[in-house]
Formats: structure tokens, sequence, C-alpha cells
């Protein structure tokens, strides 16, 4: 099972930089990026983090999904 995200498409929609949701979660911006773009899984706590302050589910920003 893999990890999928929709954060790419969050961010555009609520017009949020990558740069200051990594500032409000307390990470680094690269790692923000490698979690967007599926080359890293986040831990719990910045899943919980993430959605924390983007004020939404982790089921809406995270989905467990089959490996292909």
């Amino acid at each position: 099972m893999v990890v999928k995200n929709n954060l790419k498409e969050i961010l555009k929609d609520k017009g949020i930089k990558q740069v200051w949701l990594a500032e409000q979660v307390g990470i680094n911006s690269k790692t923000l990026s490698n979690i967007i773009n599926g080359k890293y899984n986040t831990s719990l706590e910045v899943a919980l983090k993430i959605s924390e302050v983007l004020k939404m589910s982790t089921d809406d920003i995270f989905k467990l999904k089959k490996d292909e």
C-alpha cells in the first residue's frame, strides 16, 4: 500500500505557497515538496499538523492506495 495525497491541488485551490505551509507545519520546504510529489511518506505527526494548518480532515488530504 502507498499513501497518496492531493496537497498540490489543495494548495493551488487555497492559494497557499508550499514554503508557508512548511513553515507552519515546522518542516523543511524540500521535505514538504517530497511529500507532495510522493517521494516521501510523511509521519502521522506531520500529516496531522498539515491537516490542522489547512483546516481539513486527513482523509481529505491523504489516501491509502494499492501499489500499482
